[in-house]
């Protein structure tokens, strides 16, 4: 016969976090979106830069600034938007507990603008190189 342990109260109790257990999963699925968009972000700073090295001696120096840019500032750009997604989802699990989210606008609106100018430097290079 198979003994079973008394059951502690404290674990079956539901956590505040499990009333809002379908807004918290969303929560996580759009952190992990961002985690996968910075890595892609990252990988095609490498791509890009892989390239180019590998077609070297038909291009200008200035590509090859433009390379190296677009490699650093493709995986700065990843590793800030994973610390930016970690924060968000940090204060996004309080936010969701207490009822008071609010949409992240300042980080949507700083990684736009950051993008936009990763695809800026990537439409310099490929004109010029």
């Amino acid at each position: 016969m198979a003994h079973r342990k008394p059951e502690k109260p404290h674990e079956n109790k539901p956590t505040i976090d499990s009333q809002y257990i379908q807004q918290h999963l969303a929560s996580e699925r759009t952190f992990l979106a961002w985690i996968r968009t910075a890595i892609a972000i990252i990988g095609v700073g490498f791509l890009v830069t892989n390239l180019h090295f590998t077609m070297r001696s038909s291009l200008s120096p200035i590509g090859d600034i433009l390379a190296n840019v677009i490699g650093v500032s493709s995986v700065a750009l990843g590793i800030i938007t994973i610390i930016m997604a970690t924060v968000a989802y940090m204060k996004k699990i309080d936010a969701i507990n207490n009822q008071t989210f609010r949409t992240p606008k300042i980080t949507i609106m700083t990684l736009g603008v950051l993008v936009i100018v990763i695809a800026l430097i990537f439409a310099a290079y490929f004109l010029i190189a």
